[in-house]
C-alpha cells in the first residue's frame, strides 16, 4: 500500500458524519495480504465491523452466511473475473453496496463494474485517506436509504404512529413521549394550536397502548351546549328532563375499558368541571336525574389549544382538575416550527388524493418554495386543505404557484436571506448567506436545501466545505 495521491479525484466532498458506523459490516475481498490488512485497519478506525476473504469463492460463502452491508472487491482476483463476481453478489444480495478496486490504467473495467451495479470504485495506488472518505460516503448513503425505507413504512402503516407524518427532531421527541404515554393508564393532557393534529395524537396513544382493543370515543366539548355535554358524558335516566322518554347510558360508561378523548376541554363549564373531577378521582359517575352512582373504568385523554395555566389564574378552569388531567402532558409543535416536514406532508396528501381520485398531482419547485415560506397559522389542517383545494381547482397535473391561495403566495418567502439594502454585497457573500440561511431555515436538512436552491447535493457539500461550515 502506498500513500500516493490517487489519479482519480472524488466528485463528492466529505459527507456529514455518520451516526452509527458501528452497525455496518464490511467484507474485504482482496488476495494481497498487505493491502487487505491495511484496508481492514482503515475501516475499523471508522467503526466498521470487518471480515476478509482471499478469494471470490470464500467471499461468496461469507455473503451467504453473514449479514454484510458493504464489500470492498478487488477486480483482479485469481480465477473468476471481478465483474462476474460483482454480478453474482448483486444477484444474491442486491442490497449490498460494492466498492470495486481496480489497477491504474484499467478504468474501463471499473466502468463495467459501475454498470453492473457497483456503488463506486477506487484505483490503485490509493491513499488510506481516500479509502476512508469513500467508506464514509457509502455509510452515509446507507443511512439515507434506511431512513427513507423507515419513512415509507411509516407513511404506509395504519397502526401506531402511522397516521402522524413527520421526521423533524421535534416530531421524534413527540413520538417518544407518545410511546411512553401509550403504556400508561394515567390521564394525558395534549397541548397544541388548532390544526396541529391533537385528536390524531390521542388516537395514536390509544391504538399503541393497553386499550387498543377497546373503544376510542372523541367528545368535542366546544361544540355542545353545557346541558348536552353533561348528558352525553354522564348519561341520564328516564324522566330526568323534558323529552327524556327512556334512559341513556353516558359515554364514560359506554367506553368501558377504553378511552374518552375530551377535545377542547377548556370549554367545559365550571360546574361540569367539578363533576368531571369527581369522576376521575372516584372512578364513578351519576347520570342526570339519578340518585345512584355507576362505577366506570375509562382512560381520559384531554386536549386544548388554550393556555390552561392562564385559565386557572383567571378562574375559568379549576386548578384541581388541571392537575388531575396534567399527570402526563405533551405539546404538538405547529407546522411553522417543523418546516422541513412540509414537503413530506404535502406528498402524503397528494398520494392519498391520487389513491381516491385516480389522478396524480405534483408540486412545482416554485410552489414548494411558497409553501415553505408560509407560516401556516392553521398548521397541518390548513396545509391539507390547501393541497386538496389546489388538486380540485387545477386542470394540470402540476400545481404551480398561481394555483395556490393568495394568502400563501402573498406571504414573504423566508428561505433566502436578502442582502442589506444599504450596501452592495459581493455575489460570493450573497451565495454563502443564502445557502447557510436556507439550511438553517430547514433545521439542517441539506438534501432538501439543495433541492430548493436548484443545486446538486455535491455542489452544496463542496460550498459548505469552502465556507468552513460544519457538515
Amino acid at each position: 500500500m502506498t500513500a500516493a495521491i490517487a489519479p482519480r479525484t472524488f466528485a463528492v466532498p466529505h459527507p456529514p458524519p455518520v451516526e452509527s458506523p458501528t452497525l455496518l459490516n464490511l467484507l474485504i475481498v482482496e488476495d494481497e495480504r498487505a493491502v487487505r490488512e491495511a484496508c481492514r485497519e482503515a475501516a475499523s478506525s471508522l467503526g466498521y465491523r470487518t471480515s476478509t476473504a482471499e478469494s471470490a469463492e470464500q467471499g461468496l460463502r461469507l455473503i451467504d452466511s453473514q449479514g454484510i452491508d458493504v464489500i470492498l472487491l478487488d477486480l483482479k482476483l485469481p480465477g473468476v473475473g471481478g465483474v462476474e463476481v460483482l454480478r453474482q453478489i448483486k444477484k444474491r444480495r442486491p442490497d449490498i453496496e460494492v466498492i470495486v478496486v481496480t489497477g491504474h490504467g484499467t478504468v474501463q473495467s471499473a466502468v463495467q463494474a459501475m454498470k453492473a451495479g457497483a456503488y463506486d470504485y477506487v484505483t490503485k495506488p490509493f491513499s488510506l485517506e481516500e479509502l476512508k472518505l469513500l467508506l464514509q460516503r457509502v455509510a452515509f448513503h446507507l443511512k439515507l436509504k434506511t431512513e427513507n425505507r423507515v419513512l415509507r413504512e411509516k407513511i404506509k402503516s395504519k397502526q401506531g404512529f402511522g397516521s402522524i407524518i413527520g421526521r423533524a427532531p421535534e416530531m421524534d421527541k413527540l413520538y417518544r413521549i407518545i410511546a411512553k404515554a401509550a403504556h400508561s393508564v394515567h390521564p394525558v393532557l395534549i397541548l397544541g394550536e388548532s390544526g396541529t393534529g391533537k385528536e390524531m395524537v390521542a388516537r395514536a396513544i390509544h391504538h399503541s397502548g393497553l386499550f387498543r382493543d377497546k373503544s376510542f370515543i372523541p367528545v368535542d366539548c366546544g361544540s355542545l351546549v353545557p346541558t348536552l355535554i353533561e348528558s352525553e358524558l354522564f348519561g341520564y335516566v328516564k324522566g330526568a328532563f323534558t323529552g327524556a322518554m327512556q334512559s341513556k347510558e353516558g359515554l364514560l360508561a359506554i367506553a368501558e375499558g377504553g378511552t374518552v378523548f375530551l377535545d377542547e376541554v377548556a370549554e367545559l363549564p365550571v360546574d361540569l368541571q367539578a363533576k368531571m373531577l369527581r369522576a376521575l378521582q372516584e372512578k364513578e359517575i351519576r347520570p342526570v336525574g339519578s340518585t345512584k352512582q355507576i362505577a366506570i373504568n375509562v382512560r381520559i385523554l384531554a386536549a386544548t389549544n388554550c393556555d390552561l395555566e392562564q385559565a386557572v389564574a383567571q378562574g375559568s378552569f379549576r386548578r384541581d382538575l388541571y392537575f388531575r388531567l396534567n399527570v402526563l402532558s405533551l405539546r404538538i409543535p405547529p407546522l411553522r416550527e417543523r418546516r422541513q416536514d412540509i414537503p413530506l406532508l404535502a406528498a402524503h396528501v397528494l398520494e392519498r388524493l391520487a389513491h381516491t381520485s385516480g389522478r396524480a398531482h405534483e408540486l412545482s419547485d416554485d410552489a414548494m418554495k411558497a409553501l415553505l415560506g408560509y407560516d401556516w397559522p392553521g398548521s397541518v389542517r390548513e396545509l391539507e386543505n390547501c393541497v386538496e383545494r389546489c388538486c380540485a381547482m387545477t386542470s394540470s397535473t402540476v400545481i404551480h404557484t398561481v394555483d395556490l391561495p393568495s394568502s400563501i403566495t402573498g406571504a414573504p418567502v423566508q428561505l433566502a436571506t436578502r442582502a442589506p439594502e444599504t450596501r452592495i454585497m459581493p455575489m460570493a457573500d450573497l451565495e454563502k448567506q443564502t445557502i447557510i440561511g436556507t439550511i438553517a431555515q430547514l433545521n439542517g436538512d441539506k438534501l432538501m436545501a439543495a433541492k430548493l436552491l436548484g443545486i446538486g447535493k455535491t455542489t452544496l457539500y463542496r460550498k459548505l466545505k469552502e465556507y468552513g461550515a460544519e457538515l
